[in-house]
């Protein structure tokens, strides 16, 4: 017997009769977070998963408008609905008829706990770097492959050609991605021969995107000393990284354009401020030349020497007044020295000398006879001294008949420091003699 084939149409009309038929199917609760999902005017879309799988999900406009919470991304639901076959695509997905929040998802709350952190840090507080108008160099920090990359290279190339590109391919998904974004930032940091780095990745769920949400991804953009542009996501995505970046843009495209001005409007503002410039100097010259040709019809120029008849006047009139005060101060001068003339006459310089000198022959008499005095009194105070210190000599008392006893070179000063058989030295004030000691009496 030889094999039925079906037809793709026939068999995906019996799948979804299998689906329509089964009971368990036909009102299913579930419980997941959502993913991918962003507002729309009508229909909503939006995937609900867990841990190990993902079901697309549809509500219709009818009863999404009858919910009493707003969806967001990551949000744990609770909704009841039918499992249905879109046939054109051959995919299946839940009809959502109701929906009510079920807490908040692991990645949401993750999200929020570490954005109210870095809230709290004051990092999306920094003050943000201005994006320069002309810029030279532009990295790029995204997939090699992909929209994202043409994107903004057809953009930028559009709009301004003359910059320069430097892309840094980049693992911008999966559990390497927070590293190699760090790595190319940290790379580009090193350079620095970059006016401004843009950070971009197309659109996906809040798991595709969650490298941006990674703190150490987030500090490394804040720390950055290049202005960043972060292009993360769809435009109702928003991601960490949006937030310290310098500037946040909503497709790649956005960020394309917000980082390059168009070359053809530059230089239709050059060519305007040229057109400015010019007519701005020649209105000057024109100015210059109406000034110029007004002082050439000035009596300066037609009769110069009436500039200097004034100052010809005031010559001549300081001239004589240096005249007169030099004249004055030669009379002033002449009648003091004929004053000190006379004083001089007045006072005889021999008669004084004669004086002095006699003084200084007094003094000098003075001087000798007080050094006498002094000489005299103090060889008196040095016999003194001599006579006193003789009498205090220790020889002069053993001359006496005073001697002093010593005991291996040390002198005893008592009965108390002799025992029987020491051997002493008695000095005498002309020798010394050596003696035994016998035995001690101390006197009580």
């Amino acid at each position: 017997m030889e094999p039925l084939y079906l037809s793709v149409t026939a068999l995906t009309k019996y799948i979804k009769r299998k689906f329509d038929a089964d009971p368990y199917l036909e009102r299913v609760y579930l419980t997941g977070e959502i993913s991918n999902y962003r507002p729309r005017p009508g229909h909503q879309y939006f995937s609900l998963k867990d841990d190990h799988a993902v079901i697309s999900a549809v509500m219709y406009k009818g009863r999404f408008d009858k919910l009493t919470f707003t969806p967001k991304e990551g949000m744990k639901v609770m909704l009841i609905g039918r499992v249905n076959v879109y046939e054109a695509g051959g995919t299946y997905n839940i009809m959502v008829e109701h929906m009510e929040p079920d807490g908040i998802g692991a990645l949401y709350q993750a999200f929020s706990e570490l954005k109210e952190k870095l809230a709290r840090e004051g990092l999306f507080s920094l003050p943000k770097k201005k994006i320069p108008v002309f810029p030279k160099r532009i990295a790029i920090v995204t997939s090699p492959s992909g929209a994202v990359i043409r994107d903004i290279m057809t953009t930028v190339k559009r709009r301004y050609p003359i910059v320069q590109l430097v892309l840094y391919p980049t693992v911008v998904q999966g559990k390497d991605s927070a590293g190699s974004i760090i790595r190319n930032l940290q790379t580009i940091e090193q350079k620095g021969d970059y006016d401004l780095v843009i950070v971009a990745r197309g659109g996906g769920s809040i798991e595709d995107l969650w490298s941006f949400n990674e703190e150490t991804v987030v500090r490394q953009i804040a720390a950055m000393t290049i202005p960043v542009i972060s292009s993360v996501g769809h435009e109702t995505d928003t991601t960490l990284s949006d937030f310290v970046a310098d500037v946040r843009a909503a497709t790649p495209t956005a960020a394309a354009e917000l980082s390059v001005p168009v070359l053809n409007d530059v230089n239709r503002y050059i060519h305007q401020l040229e057109n400015r410039l010019y007519q701005k100097l020649r209105h000057l010259h024109t100015l210059q030349q109406q000034r110029l040709n007004r002082a050439m019809q000035s009596y300066i120029f037609r009769q110069p020497e009436r500039m200097y008849e004034g100052y010809a006047i005031k010559a001549d009139q300081v001239q004589l007044r240096l005249i007169s005060q030099m004249q004055q101060q030669i009379q002033l001068r002449s009648t003091d020295l004929e004053r000190l003339q006379l004083r001089l006459e007045n006072r005889n310089p021999e008669r004084e000398v004669a004086l002095a000198e006699k003084r200084r022959q007094q003094l000098s008499e003075q001087l000798k006879r007080a050094m006498e005095r002094y000489a005299k009194q103090q060889e008196q105070r040095l016999n003194t001294a001599m006579q006193s210190l003789d009498l205090l000599s220790p020889l002069k008392i053993m001359s006496r008949g005073y001697t002093y006893t010593t005991r291996d070179g040390e002198i005893v000063s008592s009965v108390k420091e002799l025992q029987s058989g020491d051997k002493l030295k008695v000095n005498f004030s002309d020798g010394y003699a050596e003696a035994e000691v016998k035995y001690v009496v101390e006197e009580k």
